[in-house]
């Protein structure tokens, strides 16, 4: 028998139905807010792969173009590939949701959020993540929760909780957190102060008692038992033997500064432990003094050695900041690396720029575009979305000294471009003003801590370099913790190895004025709002000496490119936009045709031209003022034929306006037939000499011979 629980969170009344939908997963839950409905399932199989050393988590989000009452675009009709904000959003459940589960639960799991149903202004987001924390809670699948999921926005000084996906705000906040302690932050905000952004994640929680109390109830309800794994104990006689042999060396390799250097040195330490252990364990099986009687030779016994010389790492590196105080390059605990930057290093891109922090490098490339360069892309809130803005971030193997053949696009690399991007969601400059559309591409060429923070960086650089007037300068730094049982210690601009073997990876990134973006992901079960605030002060700081090191590389926008196209805009009345286009678009197609351009025109009238010379863009202009303007008494026209009747010819002189040339009006000399003087199509000079209330134009070829047009028609090109 199905189970409807209903809970008031913000505005909206959440139902969450059980026992009905996907009962043969090991956990379900249909979740609805209005009319718009996610199903989250939640699989796990009863048994760890043999050696598994890692938790397989898998998360899927889907929107489903039924849910809105839409057949997918393209030629297949169906859905594919996961679009790039669906990775994201899987992204996203996925780092909320890995911290809680048990240490040692190596069984494949796989949370899959469906949404079937979509209203507008009925967020399915919030609901998949809750419905995930939801699903694992009710199944067999060890899981420690509660969790709870939640939006949090800002506008007119007011924090709004679970925004629909169009309205206006000035922050975009997501929140996870249990009971005493944050699991997830992530966030695009308007140059909001530290104080705002604390303010905002202590009102996201305040909101997610009454979620975590229902959770706790359904488990004493209809949860079921979970089941029984056995975690991966560390064997203490061998983990005894890899501290004996292998103790000076993995610290010495620890506190190598250079990247390449101490990879080399741990690889050696590591492989020396390795065989000095697997000698000791065979003599010991050859002595028969071992009653553990180890098989040197089998996986089992060789995965357990590498999960104790993994641990070893952590043990030292732990012992290394907490008690010596010191870091793996000897670096201060508050200390952002070396600083090193360029622009303008790729020369016929349209801005590029080199930055370059410690180990870790990023190239920045700017290309400038028309408006129809812009992604276009399908959602279920909207059939026709567009972006004048794009941020590309490729994570070649060749940036961490390994050889490996690329390959398509990486989820990593998809969140790491999306998190550079929402860096500079409310620092762009308006369409309306700047008329490029705009792509930057970071190719990370070195890696050791952060490439996406030094993307941000090298971004900045890139735009003023290319001559985009960025509302400030952004900049990014990612903080890490090291936690022990009663300490902690909060490190800036992490290595990749202490991101690798610490607790917290926190990248913060802004300007002057503020804030901009926010990502904090953890290993441990959850961190206090203390230690987020310690840390958020402590980038502040060093966000501030990176912006001060950027400003003496470039500090104000420098002129657009000469290899960028030229965008020239003339606006013309709103009713005229038809008149532009012409009948199945021929009109715009023959100005494109003439003068080499791209026309772009927008509902309001605003056309805007790409050319590559102003040669070109003047001719193009022209053409669509002439087009777009009304004649007047006076006027000349070079004119087109398009009709001859026995009482004259009706004359094109713009395309789709027509007037009459009266057969007196043909020549000076009295004529008897219009055809003696005109054929059908050719191209005749007349002149305007009576509009009458209808707007109907009375023309003369016999008072325009010997003059020249004072507008050029446009309408066709001249007969040879």
């Amino acid at each position: 028998m199905s189970l409807t629980k209903e809970i008031q969170v913000g505005d909206h009344t959440w139902k969450f139905e059980f026992q009905k939908y996907a009962k043969q997963a090991n956990g379900s839950v249909m979740v609805q807010s209005g009319e718009t409905q996610v199903l989250v399932t939640a699989c796990a199989s009863y048994e760890a792969k043999p050696h598994q050393n890692f938790f397989p988590l898998g998360v899927d989000y889907t929107e489903k173009f039924y849910a809105a009452g839409r057949i997918p675009g393209g030629y297949r009709k169906r859905e594919g590939r996961p679009a790039d904000h669906e990775t994201l959003i899987a992204r996203v459940i996925d780092r909320q949701l890995r911290p809680c589960f048990p240490a040692g639960f190596l069984h494949d799991t796989v949370i899959q959020c469906t949404v079937l149903s979509y209203e507008k202004n009925h967020n399915p987001i919030p609901l998949a993540m809750v419905g995930a924390a939801t699903a694992l809670m009710i199944s067999d699948i060890p899981f420690h929760g509660p969790v709870a999921s939640l939006l949090v926005g800002y506008s007119d000084d007011q924090f709004i909780l679970n925004p629909g996906q169009t309205d206006k705000s000035d922050l975009d906040l997501t929140i996870a957190a249990k009971p005493g302690g944050l699991l997830m932050v992530e966030a695009a905000a308007n140059f909001l102060s530290e104080e705002k952004m604390i303010e905002a994640i202590s009102y996201g929680v305040s909101q997610m008692s009454d979620l975590w109390q229902m959770q706790q109830d359904l488990v004493n309800n209809i949860g079921k038992e979970k089941m029984s794994f056995e975690a991966k104990k560390t064997d203490q006689t061998l983990m005894d033997l890899v501290r004996e042999y292998g103790t000076n060396s993995i610290k010495d390799a620890l506190s190598t500064k250079e990247k390449q250097a101490r990879t080399r040195k741990l690889s050696v330490a590591q492989h020396s432990v390795y065989e000095q252990v697997l000698v000791t364990l065979t003599d010991k099986l050859q002595n028969q003094s071992d009653t553990h009687q180890y098989d040197p030779t089998a996986a089992t016994t060789q995965s357990a050695l590498s999960q104790c010389i993994e641990e070893l790492k952590h043990e030292l590196l732990k012992d290394l900041i907490l008690v010596q105080k010191q870091r793996i390059d000897g670096r201060h605990m508050d200390e952002v690396r070396p600083l090193q930057s360029e622009v303008n290093v790729l020369k016929r891109t349209h801005g590029s720029a080199l930055f370059t922090r410690g180990e870790t490098q990023a190239l920045a490339s700017v290309t400038l575009g028309s408006l129809n360069d812009r992604l276009r892309y399908e959602t279920l809130h909207s059939k026709d979305s567009d972006d004048t803005f794009m941020l590309h971030y490729n994570f070649p193997s060749y940036c961490v000294g390994e050889a490996n053949m690329p390959r398509s696009t990486s989820r990593r690399e998809i969140g790491h471009g999306a998190l550079a991007k929402k860096a500079f969601a409310h620092a762009m400059p308006d369409f309306e003003d700047f008329g490029y559309v705009i792509r930057l591409v970071s190719e990370v060429l070195e890696s050791n801590g952060s490439s996406s923070m030094a993307t941000v960086c090298a971004t900045t650089l890139a735009f003023l370099n290319a001559g985009i007037d960025i509302k400030e300068s952004i900049a990014g730094i990612a903080m890490g913790l090291v936690k022990g049982d009663d300490d902690h210690v909060i490190l800036t601009d992490i290595l990749g190895d202490e991101d690798h073997l610490g607790d917290m990876d926190f990248k913060v990134c802004g300007g002057s004025s503020g804030v901009t973006a926010l990502q904090m992901d953890i290993k441990i079960p959850g961190i206090t709002e203390d230690i987020l605030k310690e840390a958020l002060t402590k980038a502040l700081v060093a966000r501030q000496h990176i912006l001060t090191h950027m400003a003496t590389t470039i500090s104000s926008p420098g002129k657009v490119s000469p290899y960028a196209p030229q965008i020239f805009k003339v606006k013309i009345p709103a009713d005229k936009v038809r008149d532009i286009i012409g009948p199945g678009g021929k009109t715009i197609k023959k100005i494109i045709a003439d003068t080499g351009v791209q026309i772009d025109i927008e509902d309001n009238g605003v056309v805007s031209i790409v050319a590559h010379d102003s040669t070109s863009a003047e001719a193009a202009k022209s053409m669509i003022r002439h087009i777009t303007a009304e004649p007047k008494a006076g006027e000349i026209y070079l004119g087109r034929v398009t009709k001859i009747v026995d009482f004259g010819c009706f004359v094109e002189i713009k395309p789709g306006l027509e007037g009459l040339v009266h057969i007196s009006q043909i020549e000076p000399r009295r004529i008897e037939s219009v055809g003696e003087v005109v054929s059908e199509g050719e191209e005749i000079i007349v002149k305007v000499i009576d509009i009458d209330r209808q707007g109907r134009l009375k023309l003369s070829r016999k008072d325009a011979i010997g003059q020249s047009p004072t507008h050029q028609t446009g309408a066709s090109s001249p007969k040879k």
